[in-house]
């Protein structure tokens, strides 16, 4: 059986969209053809606060904001962390997720992982998104589009 992650309704993604102001991006380019630089660049210019994790780019900028290696490494909470890596990875970056003081564990689309929804619900985490574009959420459910 394969495996399909259930994601909110409407109301609560709305919701999460609504009341965020802060997405840490893990895997944001520097690349500006990228995927990941052109949403979170797209949902900069909607208001949010972007702040780039990206090992390989860590203490640069992206966006004109600071890169930090890891979310652990961010001195400040945020409200929803979006992921640009691999479904593989995902169940790492839950765990880093944990250990950080963040609301939302956002999982781009095209990327799922059973072990990382796992890892979030056995300490009574539940608020998850995966396979969504946090931009075309944010078109439809708030902008209208």
């Amino acid at each position: 059986m394969t495996y399909h992650f259930k994601n909110p309704s409407d109301g609560i993604v709305k919701h999460y969209l609504e009341n965020s102001k802060t997405i840490a991006v893990v895997g944001l380019s520097d690349r500006e053809e990228a995927t990941s630089h052109r949403v979170s660049k797209e949902m900069q210019e909607r208001g949010y606060r972007i702040v780039p994790v990206n090992p390989r780019a860590a203490g640069g900028q992206i966006l004109g904001e600071t890169v930090y290696a890891s979310l652990k490494d961010i001195p400040f909470s945020v409200d929803i962390v979006d992921v640009y890596r691999r479904s593989e990875f995902l169940p790492d970056v839950a765990r880093d997720f944990l250990q950080v003081n963040a609301k939302i564990f956002w999982a781009q689309l095209g990327l799922e992982n059973e072990e990382a929804e796992q890892i979030l619900r056995a300490v009574g985490h539940d608020d998850i998104v995966m396979n969504r574009c946090i931009k075309q959420e944010h078109t439809r459910l708030i902008l209208g589009g």
